[in-house]
């Protein structure tokens, strides 16, 4: 039997080339390139249809690697991101110390052309980086890795004084609509914060039910750590399935990607 295999031209592919992603409204330096990929374009079908970058939700592989080829040839990266095995915690990984596919959930690099990278799909991912644009930092942040610490694991493996750190976050799941239960506002309220409180609204005057805001959370932890120069978090995955996947919402769904990387040829 004879099986002839296709090299398929990228014109072949027409709209499927035509990603779209989100870039930073933030002050980091011109060597800093940042952004966060939707779920427009992209190979995947079904309930992935779209960009899907994550090779453990189900999708088929071989469309997840297409996915990721896409990636790398549309936003010309200068080398394929460091993907993790995210496991909701607090770990922190180098890229100059640690293998691909490592299990954490933050990511740093020193070096130029280092891509770093966090999936999400309702967990909140947040892009660092210093002001000189020497180092940067993904971070994949749903409340169980707000409530372990990796923002502040994150700033402490960044070695820069936290004055000088600046952060973007990204599309996550919204205040409006991201409810979770009296165990989980107790936990947070009982590490303390001034603004923790304000970040859990009740949903319908219940006690054991509350609407919490990441976004609120988040800014809370990084003011607590010294950062206080933080642009984003406005917008909602759940509430905009066109643009956005959303595990809360769907259950069976693809993840987008936020990456960070040095460009020396970028001064």
């Amino acid at each position: 039997m004879i099986r002839v295999y296709l090299c398929l031209p990228p014109w072949f592919f027409g709209d499927v080339m035509d990603i779209h992603w989100i870039e930073p409204n933030w002050s980091a330096p011109p060597r800093v390139r940042a952004l966060c990929t939707t779920r427009d374009g992209g190979v995947s079908t079904g309930p992935f249809a779209g960009l899907n970058l994550a090779d453990h939700v189900g999708d088929e592989p071989s469309l997840v690697a297409q996915n990721r080829a896409l990636l790398r040839e549309r936003l010309v990266l200068p080398a394929e991101p460091h993907w993790l095995r995210q496991v909701h915690g607090r770990a922190v990984a180098d890229v100059a110390e640690n293998p691909r596919d490592c299990r954490a959930d933050a990511i740093i690099a020193a070096g130029p052309r280092e891509v770093c990278a966090v999936l999400t799909a309702d967990c909140l991912p947040l892009l660092l980086c210093d002001e000189a644009g020497t180092r940067v930092a993904a971070v994949h942040a749903g409340w169980r890795g707000l409530a372990e610490g990796v923002i502040e694991a994150t700033i402490a493996r960044l070695a820069v004084p936290p004055r000088e750190i600046l952060c973007w976050l990204g599309p996550a799941i919204g205040p409006q609509v991201f409810e979770v239960g009296a165990e989980v506002r107790a936990r947070f309220l009982a590490q303390g914060g001034e603004d923790t409180k304000a970040a859990f609204v009740p949903v319908a005057e219940s006690e054991s039910e509350w609407l919490a805001n990441l976004y609120a959370l988040a800014r809370g932890r990084l003011h607590a750590c010294g950062v206080d120069r933080v642009w984003g978090g406005g917008l909602c995955t759940y509430s905009d399935p066109e643009r956005f996947f959303s595990y809360r919402r769907d259950k069976v769904t693809g993840r987008m990607a936020s990456l960070i990387w040095i460009d020396p040829d970028a001064d």
